[in-house]
């Protein structure tokens, strides 16, 4: 599985431009993190990655296919999205949910199979929130929602997949179970893209770092190479160190 963004630029009607000549590529058995200050342009990478906009330059491809060129059930099969923020449905419980990620393995007009339950409520097990499965999904905390998203993109089984601040909304127990699980996809297979704030969790979980600042692609390479003070202070305004024991860690002066 191999997801590259080549020379993509996008911007927003009436506004800067949000992204300008980014070139990235994210491939299997590997777990990308995408860095930067708020508004540096990572949701919206991710949003032109899984298709849901479409670059003004340059292409997004898919395993050398053009991501927009692709039907949606064989996108769905293929890419998986965890949106950093969706309102939970109304009078759908929490395995309901996680079995919309079947939806492009449905025949038209057809139900749900035997495998398809078994899927949602094998990634349910996967995130922690199988004994969740008939609870209301709007009655579910915060984190419990973001995990039961989770557990519904993995249900689609897809080769990539992107999370936008996957971790955000969980208590600490919960963030590094979900980043291991996610190491763990990636290990297994996947190609998995995380936009993520915390650049000590990214360091730590993902196996290369892309740093975006104002929309422009600052560094990208293995995290004991991007996460260095200058580039910190150069991006984020903030001097500190950098450690290596065992895994590399900014602290802030």
């Amino acid at each position: 599985m191999r997801l590259r963004v080549e020379g993509v630029t996008f911007g927003y009607p009436g506004r800067e431009m949000a992204l300008s000549n980014i070139t990235l590529e994210a491939k299997s058995g590997e777990a990308l993190g995408l860095l930067g200050p708020n508004g540096s342009g990572k949701s919206t990478l991710l949003k032109l990655m899984c298709g849901a906009l479409r670059p003004q330059t340059g292409t997004v491809s898919l395993n050398g296919a053009p991501v927009l060129s692709l039907r949606p059930r064989a996108l769905a099969r293929a890419l998986a999205l965890v949106p950093q923020s969706a309102p939970p449905p109304e009078g759908f419980t929490a395995l309901d949910v996680a079995l919309m990620g079947r939806h492009a393995y449905i025949p038209r007009l057809g139900r749900e199979s035997g495998r398809d339950i078994a899927a949602a409520r094998e990634a349910m097990r996967r995130t922690g929130v199988e004994a969740l499965a008939e609870n209301d999904a709007r009655a579910l905390s915060g984190g419990e929602w973001q995990r039961v998203l989770i557990a519904r993109a993995l249900a689609q089984e897809s080769g990539a997949l992107l999370l936008d601040e996957p971790v955000a909304n969980l208590d600490i127990r919960y963030q590094l179970e979900i980043l291991r699980l996610l190491r763990a996809l990636a290990q297994e297979g996947r190609a998995v893209v995380l936009v993520m704030h915390d650049i000590n969790l990214a360091a730590r979980f993902c196996d290369r770092l892309a740093v975006l600042r104002a929309g422009r692609l600052c560094a990208d390479g293995a995290p004991a190479d991007v996460l260095t003070p200058q580039l910190i202070e150069e991006v984020y305004g903030v001097r500190g160190t950098t450690r290596r024991d065992p895994y590399p860690r900014f602290e802030p002066d």
